[in-house]
């Protein structure tokens, strides 16, 4: 008979045993574990897409140094790292970017992974006595941004996480979307029997409550995320619960039910999640869809900022140290962007820029505090507009010219300015969202981008010395 204590022991000298592994690895050839974090739609396979084809053909990198110095030799896909998880298909995103009728990949709905390796020449002397040339593996994973709100449920019970979401459900705008979930909580005693078809019912009813929240109002703050990308678990046991109102009831009511349930979650989907994905990461860039929220109004502003804040609280940001490999590494560099930049005049970057920094504040103050490095951009990871001059009423305007989503001819537009901080929460704006233009990297280079060479200076500059 095996005893729990021994498992524990087992797994945790694997463990050790892995990372000893890693770091010896490591020495040979060093990695870094790039962590594109962000919520829905705010561009993480655009992103991870673009930055591969612009390191595999890194002509339009004048800002990272190892190309600009002329250090760099090559980069080519190699094989991921990890066997069992799904390659990241940046063919496939490439040929949707760039085919007859140019568009944006579809929304990750499952995990994927990917390796690059990048040659390039060291620039310190002591390091090209060492060595003459170098290589430098990248690992990137791409998942769902509803997967990502899942990691503060590791640190809440039950009875707390549903008392958090049930006072969210009741106020505005959540109130009126979740009107039949609550409804059926009305008509249910927690401390009754359990049965499994209540049980399918309440998870019906919520996960209803959870895609109108992601559809209709643009909030960001949707869990557990599974919910509403299953991925492999669609009807699984472990998705038939919801959150239910009051204390701890006895063995065998429905909230024991509903808690065990919430728990099996927590360890099988959010807990091996953290620990094979993010829990190792050396670095992090965050993407923000700012423009979206702002599009959405003050609440889906709000609730960027709420949801924010939670997702990043699990990780580990500091300056790692000599024993950080056998409890995982710290992330030391932060990268706080907002996306789709490309989509307002290139003059109104800098406001873009003050907006989020006054948006993430919060965060941005926390993970310095912890000691790890942190900037703030204004990126396009896929360049769709040009900024143009436009004369209207004998004023010159600051304009984008592109093809607006649902339109398929160039349109000179003015996309208006970005408020600052106080006006966010006053009204909803309306910044168009445009689609990729056609015949885009048809002349053999890389995608276009707006400061995505300033990222990966960031990111990776000091690996790529």
């Amino acid at each position: 008979m095996r005893l729990p204590l021994f498992d524990d022991l087992t797994d945790a000298g694997s463990r050790l045993i892995e990372r000893a592994g890693d770091v010896a690895g490591r020495a040979l050839e060093p990695s870094v574990r790039l962590g594109v974090t962000g919520l829905r739609r705010a561009g993480k396979t655009v992103f991870t897409t673009a930055v591969v084809d612009n390191l595999l053909k890194p002509d339009r990198l004048p800002f990272l140094d190892v190309v600009s110095s002329g250090r760099m030799q090559a980069a080519r896909l190699q094989p991921q790292p990890d066997p069992d998880v799904p390659r990241f298909q940046y063919e496939e995103h490439r040929r949707t970017l760039t085919g007859p009728t140019a568009d944006w990949p579809e929304p990750t709905t499952g995990i994927s992974q990917l390796r690059l390796a990048v040659r390039y020449r060291p620039a310190g002397t002591l390091k090209r006595v060492v060595r003459s040339m170098a290589t430098l593996n990248l690992d990137i994973v791409d998942y769902p941004g509803e997967w990502l709100l899942d990691l503060p449920l590791l640190r809440q019970s039950f009875a707390e996480w549903s008392g958090l979401t049930l006072d969210l459900a009741e106020r505005a705008p959540r109130a009126a979307l979740s009107a039949e979930w609550r409804g059926w909580l009305g008509t249910v005693n927690p401390a009754e029997p359990a049965e499994e078809e209540l049980a399918r019912q309440g998870a019906r009813l919520y996960t209803a409550y959870l895609h109108v929240c992601r559809t209709t109002d643009g909030l960001s703050l949707i869990q557990p995320g599974r919910f509403v990308e299953p991925g492999d678990l669609k009807n699984a046991p472990l998705l038939t619960f919801c959150p239910l109102p009051g204390a701890p009831r006895g063995r065998g009511t429905l909230w024991e039910l509903m808690e065990d349930r919430y728990e099996a979650y927590k360890s099988v989907v959010v807990r091996r999640f953290f620990a094979e994905h993010f829990a190792r990461l050396d670095r992090q860039i965050v993407l923000l869809d700012v423009l979206g929220a702002l599009n959405a109004g003050p609440d889906a502003v709000a609730d960027m900022k709420r949801s924010l804040e939670m997702s990043l609280e699990p990780f580990r940001h500091g300056t790692s140290g000599w024993f950080d490999w056998l409890f995982g590494t710290k992330i030391d560099r932060v990268l706080f962007a907002a996306t789709k930049a490309d989509h307002i005049a290139s003059s109104q970057h800098p406001a873009l820029r003050r907006l989020l920094d006054d948006l993430v504040g919060d965060a941005r103050r926390s993970i310095r505090f912890e000691g790890a490095g942190v900037e703030t951009m204004a990126l396009a990871a896929v360049k769709c507009t040009d900024t143009v001059a436009a004369e209207h009423e004998g004023q010159q305007l600051r304009c984008v010219r592109g093809i607006p989503i649902g339109r398929d001819k160039p349109t000179v537009l003015y996309p208006g300015d970005i408020p600052d901080v106080q006006a966010v929460f006053e009204r909803p704006y309306k910044f168009l969202k445009f689609r990729p233009p056609p015949g885009i990297g048809a002349d053999g280079r890389a995608l276009p981008h707006v400061r995505l060479d300033q990222a990966l200076q960031f990111l990776l500059g000091d690996y790529l010395a």
